[in-house]
Formats: C-alpha cells, structure tokens, sequence
C-alpha cells in the first residue's frame, strides 16, 4: 500500500499532481517533469537526514498514486500531507494508506504526535477528520503551533493525532475483529 520513494515513479506522480483537482493540495508543487524529479530527490536526501517521511501510495497492482509524507519533524512531532490522484479519489486508498503510515510513524518512527492543518474553509476535510475516532481538534490544545500555521494569509485548523490514541484504536479495531470471528 505504501513504499519508500524513488526516482522511478516520477513520471506516473507528476502526470497525477498537476491534475487542477490536485495540485492547490500538493505541498512540493512542479511545474516541469524534471522540477519534479528533482524535488523527488530532494525529499530523498531531506528522508536520509531525518527531516521528513515520505512515502508512495500504490494502488493493489503495485502502481503510484500518490504520496503521503510526514514534514517538519521536530520533538517527536510533524506534519501529515498527502494527495492521490483524481482517478482514485473515493475508493479507499487514501485511509488505507493512512493506516500503514500512522504504523510505520507511531511503532517504527517513534513520533508521538502527527499534526493536519486543515483550511479553515475546507468544511468537507474537518469533517472527515472529525469522523476519524483517534482525530482530534488541537486549536486550543497547542497554541503556539496553532498561532504558527496561522501566521500567512490563510486560516487552518490545527488537527492531531496521538500515538496513545492511535494505538487504543487499533487495540480496540484488534479486538473487535476477535469478537466478530469468535461470534461466526
């Protein structure tokens, strides 16, 4: 579902990036093929140095269709940003995706917290974030993050999600899938 980036998925992700449906929500925009290249190395080299996670998301056969990564690492914090191409948009990668990251993150990465920045006009995203049970609405809760991502001309909610309440959740996903077998 997930894979470390390389250079040989280039092509597939630029042609799905400056998709207009994509790009406004791409946060390492290309406006060339090989801008996008270089970028991708870029992320790379930034990935060996311990500054960001990246990953490709791939559909069942194996192919690229987005990327999930997590930026700005600091203190055992950072920030989720992904895109999927249009094509796949609805059809359940990107909480697929979504799932094998947190887990790489939050048991193999040891980050304690992932934080989304949702525009505040985005009402369609906040609601699906606050559908998500380990989600949690950090406006309040990390001022100094909050006034920080508020500092340009647009406005955002500050979303985080806890490894503690993250691992409860997939405890509790864990059990129930026990129970529901136990009662066939």
């Amino acid at each position: 579902m997930i894979k470390h980036r390389d250079l040989s998925e280039c092509h597939v992700l630029f042609d799905l990036m400056v998709d207009p449906a994509v790009f406004p929500f791409v946060r390492h925009k290309a406006s060339s093929y090989e801008e996008y290249l270089f970028l991708t190395k870029q992320l790379i080299e930034a990935e060996e140095q311990g500054e960001l996670v990246s990953r490709t998301i791939l559909d069942e056969w194996g192919n690229p269709i987005g990327t999930i990564n997590l930026y700005d690492i600091e203190q055992e914090t950072g920030f989720l940003g992904t895109w999927i191409g249009t094509p796949y948009h609805g059809k359940g990668y990107n909480q697929l995706a979504k799932e094998a990251f947190f887990n790489e993150l939050f048991f193999n990465k040891q980050i304690k917290t992932i934080f989304m920045r949702i525009n505040k006009e985005n009402t369609r995203s906040q609601k699906a974030a606050e559908k998500i049970p380990y989600v949690e609405k950090a406006d309040d809760k990390w001022p100094e993050v909050y006034h920080k991502i508020n500092s340009g001309e647009n406005s955002y909610h500050l979303y985080e999600i806890e490894r503690d309440n993250y691992h409860l959740h997939v405890m509790r996903e864990g059990l129930e899938s026990v129970e529901v077998q136990m009662e066939a």
